[in-house]
């Protein structure tokens, strides 16, 4: 059962798109800066950073050739990736067709976040990360520790307010995050792709499966804390998995939809960096969010919840909050079991301000970071609402 249990677990995760193992022992990162920029042609230089409650995080920043000429940058931008992903995702592909390249040549000051947990933040001022307490985290920790930090340090050196961008888990970061004054006055804008505030229509076959079998609270009471897809037990499991148990083919659509764009022939190079660890508690918060149908806090349960936050439920995080003066774009998909179209209107109808939108029927929740006609589906109009609100001579 057990073995049953961490498998289904494992196809939360684009290793599963694959009937072979291509998931590495170890990390084959070095450091994202020599592995992905510099080869590309782009300057780049590793930041560290730390939160209030101890975590040691990486961020890159990320230039292009023009701008080392010139030693000119445009308003800073950061990006904020997803769950079991890490700053890498922005580079995986070609520079004509990755995010992170795009935006370094259309002149933007491009800065990398990297969450607590994942291989280039993995530190802690006092735990390991083989602690049980290093992974006493989740989501709201996320917004209110790591990307309040991040936030608060490119506001600081670029003595500006700052783009923000996310995709998936990085816009329930944001949403989080920019319900607290202090962090939304150093925003100038934010472009969310896939967003996420609500789960509630998620229909995800495996997900709801997974839902629906309680595996989070089972891996709770399995005495689990990580989630690492590259430790040996795991790989071999998605190997057993792969070998007559399931067809793996189906996994990656059953996951997050149909994917229309993404290039399925790099999955094996996709694979040398993805997927990062996170914590069990962070994908049990997910859960919570399904079930449950609210953007909250973490649900302890009736006694803890009175210790820690002194009401018998979690406080919700309320989108009403986000000031109704800051510019926001939204980039979701008709295909996307993730980011559902019922739960993105809803996430509309509540928040204050009437953001720009862009609709394709036909992405689905990987596309919008790998698709290999992401730069005019999606990234044009991001840059053009950008430069909407932020005007420099240099562009």
């Amino acid at each position: 059962m057990k073995w049953l249990l961490v498998a289904v677990l494992t196809a939360f995760t684009i290793s599963s798109a694959v009937t072979q193992s291509h998931i590495l022992l170890g990390s084959p990162v070095n450091s994202l800066c020599t592995d992905l920029i510099h080869p590309a042609g782009y300057s780049c230089t590793e930041h560290t950073i730390q939160t209030k409650d101890g975590y040691i995080l990486a961020l890159q920043r990320v230039a292009s050739p023009a701008q080392n000429l010139t030693l000119q940058y445009g308003p800073p931008v950061l990006l904020q990736h997803g769950l079991f992903m890490a700053g890498d995702v922005w580079f995986l592909d070609s520079p004509k067709e990755s995010l992170g390249f795009i935006l370094a040549d259309h002149g933007f000051d491009v800065w990398v976040g990297n969450v607590r947990g994942t291989r280039y933040s993995y530190g802690h001022v006092t735990f390991s990360e083989t602690d049980k307490e290093f992974w006493d985290w989740s989501w709201q920790d996320l917004a209110m520790y790591d990307l309040a930090e991040m936030v608060q340090y490119m506001y600081s050196l670029a003595n500006s307010k700052i783009f923000l961008v996310g995709h998936s888990q990085g816009t329930i970061m944001s949403f989080a995050a920019l319900t607290q004054p202090r962090v939304a006055e150093m925003v100038e804008a934010a472009a969310l792709l896939c967003p996420i505030s609500y789960l509630d229509h998620v229909t995800a076959p495996l997900v709801e499966r997974m839902v629906f079998m309680h595996l989070d609270q089972m891996v709770v009471a399995l005495g689990l804390h990580q989630i690492n897809f590259r430790s040996e037990t795991l790989v071999k499991l998605v190997d057993s998995l792969c070998e007559g148990h399931m067809d793996c083919t189906d996994f990656l659509s059953s996951i997050t939809g149909e994917n229309c764009c993404f290039n399925a022939s790099r999955i094996e190079y996709y694979l040398d960096y993805e997927p990062h660890p996170s914590s069990v508690k962070n994908l049990r918060h997910l859960f919570q969010m399904i079930r449950k149908g609210s953007f909250a806090q973490y649900d302890y349960g009736f006694l803890k919840n009175i210790l820690t936050y002194g009401t018998s439920k979690p406080p919700e995080f309320e989108l009403g909050l986000i000031p109704a003066s800051l510019p926001m774009w939204m980039g979701y998909g008709g295909s996307d079991l993730l980011a559902d179209v019922t739960d993105v209107e809803r996430t509309l109808a509540e928040l204050p301000s009437r953001p720009e939108l862009l609709y394709l029927e036909n992405y689905g929740h990987i596309d919008f970071v790998l698709s290999t006609s992401a730069k005019e589906d999606v990234y044009k109009h991001m840059i053009q609402f950008f430069r909407a609100r932020k005007k420099s001579s240099i562009w």
